[in-house]
């Protein structure tokens, strides 16, 4: 019999609805035990990670990252992205772009704004203030600790900066560090070349490709994927750290160690 005080209400046909909980419960919550000839992965004491919130603003030296603000953003990310003076094969490889208008941009950063998951940030460049490119967290299943960055795009001028860099590293710490998620993933177009070879530059492991797995304006798409798991993030971390420090560059700004090199080798 269910207990009086778990029944919220009874439904059309008489029978109980139970009260739902208020703390949410992790799908993982309970433990199984090891059976003979079937074997399992280590036991590990984790329960969940915490959900981003979209209101927090990820601060760095360069740039930072806060939730979209359409009005405000639109003009300059449009203007650096379509013609006459832009580049619009940014938007080659993403889900949505170009756009036929400044207002038309403007509305779907106001969706974007309004999404969970995806959650998106513009990332904004710290010495003026200027919208240079957007990212986003998304499939995000604190439950199981996973989450991907994706949805990024840098405008010319944020491009092979240490400004795109940090961005990518900011993106990572508050992941790992603040929301304690176990693995981070990166998936691109299997054709994709420069964010393949983004992805290898920033630490992640290739995991293979998803074949026929997305159709994208009108093209298959092939998913080849990535991912960085929190074993391998303090020494990716340090990397990181160790590129963006100003001593890794000279007075013309020239790294003195490549950030492939140091992730490499963590």
């Amino acid at each position: 019999m269910v207990p009086l005080a778990e029944i919220a209400h009874l439904d059309g046909r008489g029978r109980p609805v139970l009260r739902r909980s208020t703390e949410r419960q992790p799908r993982n919550a309970h433990t199984l035990p090891p059976m003979d000839g079937q074997p399992l992965g280590a036991p590990i004491a984790f329960r969940s990670a915490t959900p981003p919130d979209p209101a927090t603003v990820l601060q760095g030296r360069h740039v930072l990252l806060r939730r979209p603000l359409p009005e405000q953003d639109a003009p300059p990310l449009f203007e650096a992205t379509h013609p006459p003076a832009g580049d619009p094969g940014i938007w080659t490889y993403l889900y949505d772009g170009p756009y036929a208008t400044v207002a038309a941009l403007a509305a779907a950063l106001a969706e974007q704004a309004a999404a969970e998951d995806p959650q998106f940030r513009t990332i904004v460049r710290v010495a003026d203030q200027l919208p240079v490119g957007l990212c986003s967290y998304l499939s995000i299943v604190p439950e199981h600790g996973t989450i991907e960055i994706g949805n990024i795009w840098f405008v010319p001028a944020l491009q092979r900066t240490t400004g795109a860099t940090e961005a990518i590293e900011l993106l990572l710490s508050h992941a790992f560090d603040e929301l304690g998620y176990r693995r981070v993933e990166w998936k691109c177009n299997a054709l994709n070349a420069p964010s393949r070879a983004a992805a290898e530059r920033f630490g992640f492991r290739f995991e293979g490709i998803f074949f026929h797995h997305r159709v994208v304006k009108g093209h298959n798409r092939d998913t080849a994927w990535y991912a960085i798991t929190d074993d391998r993030w303090p020494s990716l971390r340090e990397a990181f750290r160790e590129w963006l420090s100003p001593a890794n560059f000279d007075d013309a700004g020239k790294q003195q160690r490549s950030l492939r090199e140091l992730t490499a080798a963590a």
